[in-house]
C-alpha cells in the first residue's frame, strides 16, 4: 500500500507547527513554508502543490494581522481568499481532501447565543470578509473539504494574547483589558489534534491511498466550529493567565489592584471586533464523536508548556 502524501502549507506558524506533529502519523508529510514560496503568488504556490501530487492538502497559511488588513486589503484577500480558492481547485482536480482554517470573525458578533455553522455571516472587518471569501471559494469549488472555524488562537510559541499579557505584566504595574468581548481561547495544539482525529475518520472511510473513493466520506465534507468548550472574555482570560503565572512563581510587575476591565469603546482599534464570538461546537462533536475540552484546562496545559520552554532556554 502506498503511503498517503500530505502537503502542509505554513508549517512554522502557531497552528502549522502543531500540525507537523499531529499529521506525521497519517502519511508522508511535505511542508511548504514562506521560505519555499510566496503564498500570495497563487500560481507559483499551486505549481508547487501540484508537483507533490498530494492525497491531502492542509492549509495553515493565512493573513492574521487583523488591523493591518484594513489598509492592506489586497494582501489579506490574496492569502485568505485567493489561496484557499486555488488549493480547492487542486483538491477538486486530484480528488483529494482539503483542510482549511477559518474564524469567528465571519459572524456579526451580535447577541449572546453561540453561532452555528449555518447562521448568517456578516463580517465586521476586512479580515473577516477575506476569510469568509476563502470559505465560500472552497465550498463552491466542489472539492471535498473540512473548514474549521476557530477562535482566539494562542500557543506556547509565536505571537499571541497569552504571551503578550505575560510580557506586559512583567513590565507594567497597571494594565487594562477589554471585558465586553466573549469567546473561547483555543490553543493551536487542540486545533491540530482535533484536525488529525477528524482526518483519520474521513481518510479511513475514503481509502484515499488505494485509489477507492468511498461514498460516505464526503458526507462529512463541510464547515465545522473547532474551539475549546465554554467561553470567557479577554479580561477574565488575562486574569486566569496571571493567576497561573503567580502560582508558578513567575515574577510580575503588575499589581493586582491595578488590573482593570474596560469596554471595547475605551480601546478603539482600526478593525472592529465581534462582541460575541461564542461558537456552537455540537456539529463537530456529533459528526466525529468528539468531546472538546474546556478552555481553562487547555490554558493550564499551554501555559505550563510555555513556562517549561522558558525555563529550559
Amino acid at each position: 500500500m502506498l503511503m498517503r502524501r500530505i502537503v502542509l502549507l505554513a508549517p512554522n506558524g502557531q497552528v502549522g507547527f502543531e500540525l507537523q506533529r499531529s499529521l506525521a502519523p497519517l502519511g508522508q508529510l511535505f511542508c511548504l513554508s514562506r521560505a519555499d514560496v510566496d503564498f500570495r503568488d497563487t500560481a507559483a504556490t499551486s505549481a508547487q502543490v501540484l508537483a507533490l501530487q498530494p492525497d491531502l492538502i492542509v492549509n495553515a497559511a493565512a493573513w492574521t494581522a487583523v488591523d493591518k488588513a484594513e489598509t492592506e486589503q489586497d494582501a489579506a484577500y490574496l492569502l485568505n481568499a485567493a489561496l484557499p480558492g486555488a488549493l480547492a481547485a487542486i483538491a477538486r482536480q486530484l480528488n483529494c481532501w482539503l483542510v482549511h482554517y477559518s474564524t469567528d470573525y465571519v459572524y456579526p458578533g451580535t447577541g449572546e447565543q453561540p453561532w452555528r455553522e449555518d447562521d448568517v455571516t456578516a463580517p465586521l472587518s476586512v479580515y473577516g470578509a477575506s476569510k469568509l471569501a476563502g470559505d465560500l471559494a472552497i465550498q463552491q469549488s466542489g472539492a471535498r473539504h473540512l473548514i474549521f472555524r476557530t477562535s482566539w488562537v494562542y500557543a506556547a510559541r509565536g505571537n499571541n494574547f497569552m504571551k503578550t499579557m505575560l510580557k506586559l505584566a512583567a513590565q507594567r504595574e497597571s494594565l487594562s483589558v477589554v471585558a465586553d468581548q466573549f469567546g473561547a481561547p483555543t490553543p493551536a495544539r487542540l486545533i491540530a489534534n482535533v484536525t488529525a482525529l477528524a482526518l483519520q475518520q474521513v481518510l479511513a472511510s475514503s481509502k484515499a491511498n488505494d485509489g477507492y473513493i468511498g461514498d460516505k466520506s464526503s458526507d462529512k465534507s463541510g464547515v465545522y466550529h473547532l474551539a475549546a468548550a465554554g467561553y470567557t472574555n479577554w479580561y477574565q482570560f488575562a486574569d486566569a493567565i496571571f493567576t497561573m503565572a503567580r502560582q508558578a512563581g513567575v515574577p510580575l510587575a503588575l499589581q493586582e489592584q491595578q488590573f482593570s476591565a474596560i469596554t471595547t469603546a475605551q480601546y478603539p482599534t482600526p478593525a472592529q471586533r465581534p462582541a460575541n464570538s461564542r461558537l456552537d461546537l455540537s456539529k463537530l462533536e456529533q459528526t466525529f464523536g468528539l468531546s472538546l475540552p474546556d478552555w481553562h484546562s487547555q490554558l493550564a496545559q499551554t501555559f505550563h508548556e510555555y513556562r517549561d520552554a522558558v525555563l529550559s532556554s
